[in-house]
């Protein structure tokens, strides 16, 4: 299970450091906590398309595996998402190239500066399992503009419920932003996070 990042484009925009109290060692198991959310109706919020930048939207077919390490690493490496960067090229091909699954990047000036990922679960659920902004894109006022039209690509399927998850390591703000957009908390549980050894970085590397 992958953790969503809820920090990148949370509206907030910045580039401080969460100090969610968690001693991280690579290699070693820490304990974070976990809330999830649902919402079941469709966000009514409409905001304003970024001005004075160039933005495009492209849903990503049969997304190669080095590309989609290059986005996770992009957005997830200051909140620690490591799930995927362990699965070799065949499982993660597996994973992404999955009917239900759907991965949609988002271009600034021409250049890749976020990405989204949604999985249709069943005809009634849809979950957002991945989300969020490249460093670069901080500050441009992208963040809340960037969650609303990836709740509107789930919302797309028709679903009765849209879930998304975050962590005790994701922005203080990032459960009440997602209320904002009319998500709602629903469960909460303990997970384990294995921060990646500098064998694993190295032999990633290799791998983009």
């Amino acid at each position: 299970m992958e953790l969503v990042d809820a920090v990148a484009a949370n509206g907030t925009e910045t580039n401080a450091p969460v100090d969610a109290g968690i001693t991280l060692v690579p290699g070693q198991p820490a304990t974070i906590h976990i809330t999830e959310l649902e919402m079941t109706a469709a966000p009514k919020q409409s905001l304003p398309f970024p001005v004075n930048i160039q933005t495009a939207l492209m849903r990503v077919v049969d997304i190669p595996p080095a590309y989609y390490r290059f986005l996770y690493l992009q957005v997830g490496r200051r909140w620690h998402w490591v799930d995927r960067l362990r699965l070799d090229d065949e499982a993660l091909t597996a994973v992404l190239h999955d009917k239900r699954n759907c991965v949609t990047v988002l271009y600034v000036n021409g250049a890749p500066a976020g990405f989204f990922e949604v999985l249709h679960v069943d005809d009634d659920t849809v979950e957002l399992t991945h989300f969020g902004l490249f460093e670069r894109a901080l500050g441009l006022g992208l963040g809340k503009w960037f969650l609303l039209q990836a709740l509107y690509g789930c919302w797309s399927y028709g679903p009765k419920v849209v879930k998304v998850q975050t962590n005790n390591l994701d922005h203080p703000r990032a459960i009440q932003l997602y209320q904002r957009f009319g998500f709602s908390p629903v469960a909460t549980r303990e997970g384990e996070l294995v921060p990646l050894t500098e064998d694993e970085m190295l032999d990633l590397v290799r791998k983009l």
